[in-house]
């Protein structure tokens, strides 16, 4: 995938000279710090979808500047420290003063319908008692939203972690303060920067997990009473954060394979106020898809003519099945609209819950909104996913992770063919780890989900994931977890308890 540079730019400007000054912009604000080195030609390549020649002249170019330096056999390393403040120099200074109609495809498609009325929210309840459920004692975790954690580096981080702990007696309270540490601020940026994305580092604001990212960009934007645009179906969080802040949300109708439609979500603004727009447009949870980079484009596009806020929540970025990262919406917006939230609990580490946002144009009032929420994020977290990705091998962890996600979807869909009754349909993710199943129409998910969880089985029922009725016959089921006989086990009494309700 041909992934943008920073901005589109003038066509007069070579491609190797617009390659040229984003790193070196990146360089400017400290992404990547003296004598260390950056990415390799050959991934250069790949992440900007430009030749290797391109790169070449850009790198050369960046060495005629005084900017990086070739070391034999090693590879290429920043020269001398910018002039410019670098990004921690730069946060201090910040704090010490102001300064369509679905076309069913052959697998599970969320239902055709159009835009309805907006609405109030209450699945919170539904959502609580799933989630509980969840947790009891031997119960198969079909339902769960969490990824198993023995997959992840968490002893690695907790050995960070502790060292941090005793290294430090206490913490100055002032260094926790939004936007939230600066080397790991500096990390996070430096890992857009690798993928091909030139981000500025001053823009990002640490919180607590992508849910505070999403709550806070929401509360930034929109007020009470204010109707908000979202899939359908949507990830649950996204209808929690609108009833949370009291407003309400309309859906949109969206297809498995190209995400939210476009037209309809413009017939939408134009009969009525919309305060903001919910997406995700990498691996939705539960549909799974990643939207096309002309649908990504032609939504921000609808935002920037209707002036509209978009958050995007792209908690699974770092987990594509393809052979590079997909576009974010980031990268398409020139007006500071997007604001795009992340985190490292789906791909690195659940427990410590660390994610950030990067609002655009509201920076400052999430900024705030941090502030006033929750204060700070916990410093000991933050500077140990720093130090990990600093130091160990995130890159390798995350293509075992990949590659073993990639190979649980395959698995889960061949079984459910197998052993659920005719008529049983799936998603085709193409990253994450949740697969949407469609059951045929007579079987109701919350029935399901009661004579499954009898059976120690849970399943995530299709109630949770919109305030109508239209997925009471679809389930979301979780393939991060190893294979077993007991996950056999439990995909075939499922498919036997859906073929009596059938």
């Amino acid at each position: 995938m041909n992934v943008p540079l920073s901005a589109p730019s003038s066509s007069l400007v070579p491609r190797y000279e617009q390659l040229a000054d984003d790193i070196e912009a990146a360089v400017r604000r400290g992404v990547f710090g003296p004598g260390e080195r950056i990415p390799s030609v050959r991934r250069a390549s790949g992440q900007h979808g430009v030749s290797i020649k391109t790169v070449l002249h850009a790198y050369a170019l960046l060495e005629s500047r005084g900017v990086i330096e070739s070391r034999p056999q090693s590879g290429f390393f920043v020269k001398a420290r910018p002039k410019v403040h670098s990004a921690q120099s730069a946060l201090k200074a910040r704090r010490a003063g102001p300064a369509v109609e679905n076309k069913t495809p052959p697998k599970a498609a969320a239902k055709a319908a159009p835009a309805a009325a907006p609405a109030p929210v209450d699945v919170s309840r539904l959502v609580l008692s799933t989630l509980r459920s969840i947790g009891a004692q031997d119960a198969v975790p079909l339902g769960s939203p969490y990824p198993d954690p023995a997959l992840y580096p968490w002893r690695r981080v907790n050995q960070y972690a502790n060292a941090i702990a005793r290294r430090h007696a206490s913490w100055n309270l002032i260094d926790d303060l939004p936007p939230g540490n600066p080397e790991l601020i500096r990390q996070i940026a430096r890992r857009y920067a690798e993928n091909g994305t030139t981000i500025d580092p001053d823009e990002i604001v640490i919180t607590v997990g992508a849910t505070e990212a999403i709550n806070l960009s929401l509360q930034a934007v929109a007020k009470p009473g204010d109707t908000v645009a979202v899939e359908s179906p949507t990830y649950y969080a996204m209808l929690h954060a609108i009833e949370r802040l009291g407003m309400r949300a309309i859906e949109v109708s969206t297809h498995p394979d190209t995400g939210i439609d476009l037209d309809a979500l413009e017939r939408v603004l134009k009969r009525q106020k919309v305060a903001a727009c919910m997406v995700m447009p990498n691996f939705q949870n539960p549909l799974g898809f990643q939207m096309p980079d002309d649908h990504k484009a032609r939504l921000v596009a609808l935002a920037a003519e209707h002036d509209l806020p978009v958050i995007e929540n792209d908690v699974y970025q770092e987990l594509y099945f393809g052979q590079t990262r997909p576009a974010s919406l980031k990268q398409f917006d020139t007006r500071g609209l997007v604001l795009h939230c992340a985190s490292f609990s789906k791909s690195l580490s659940a427990s410590y819950r660390i994610g950030w946002a990067l609002p655009g144009r509201y920076r400052a009032q999430v900024e705030k909104l941090k502030f006033l929420n929750t204060l700070t994020t916990p410093s000991v977290p933050q500077v140990a996913l720093a130090d990990y990705l600093r130091h160990d091998g995130y890159d390798r962890h995350l293509r075992r992770l990949r590659r073993f996600y990639r190979q649980q979807a395959r698995l889960m869909r061949a079984m459910i063919e197998r052993f659920f009754p005719a008529g049983t349909r799936t998603s085709d993710p193409q990253g994450g780890y949740v697969l949407w199943v469609e059951l045929p129409p007579r079987v109701d998910s919350m029935r399901l989900y009661q004579a499954a969880l009898a059976q120690g089985i849970t399943i995530g029922p299709g109630y949770m994931f919109s305030m109508r009725n239209d997925f009471h016959h679809y389930i979301r089921l979780n393939y991060s977890y190893p294979w077993t006989a007991q996950t056999e086990a439990a995909l075939k009494t499922l498919g036997e308890l859906i073929a009596k309700m059938a």
